[in-house]
């Protein structure tokens, strides 16, 4: 089972470029990221068995990703396909939400 990775503006570009990625914007003092992490985190292997590499962006360190994505709410949660951004939702998101995006 793979790790969830720290997306930061130094490693972002590289770290999506190839495969696909659910990325959810975050910060530690909002309560729906919380639940939302809590999601992922239980579910983290159907994730990744559906294809997904899991990232997670602390808007309150990386304000200038959560400029570049338009976030302006969290949790925000992307789908990007090999660098692409395909997919954004915005609020908490279940299990067969985020497994339906990754197909």
């Amino acid at each position: 089972m793979s790790e969830i990775k720290e997306l930061t503006a130094a490693n972002f570009n590289d770290a999506t470029s190839t495969g696909t990625w659910l990325v959810d914007f975050w910060a530690t003092w909002c309560g729906p990221c919380r639940m939302q992490g809590r999601i992922i985190d239980e579910n983290l292997e159907a994730l990744n068995n559906a294809g997904l590499q899991i990232g997670k962006v602390n808007v309150d360190d990386q304000t200038g990703l959560a400029m570049r994505f338009k976030v302006l709410s969290i949790p925000t949660l992307l789908i990007i396909k090999n660098g692409q951004l395909v997919k954004q939702f915005v609020g908490v998101q279940q299990l067969g939400t985020l497994l339906e995006a990754a197909k």
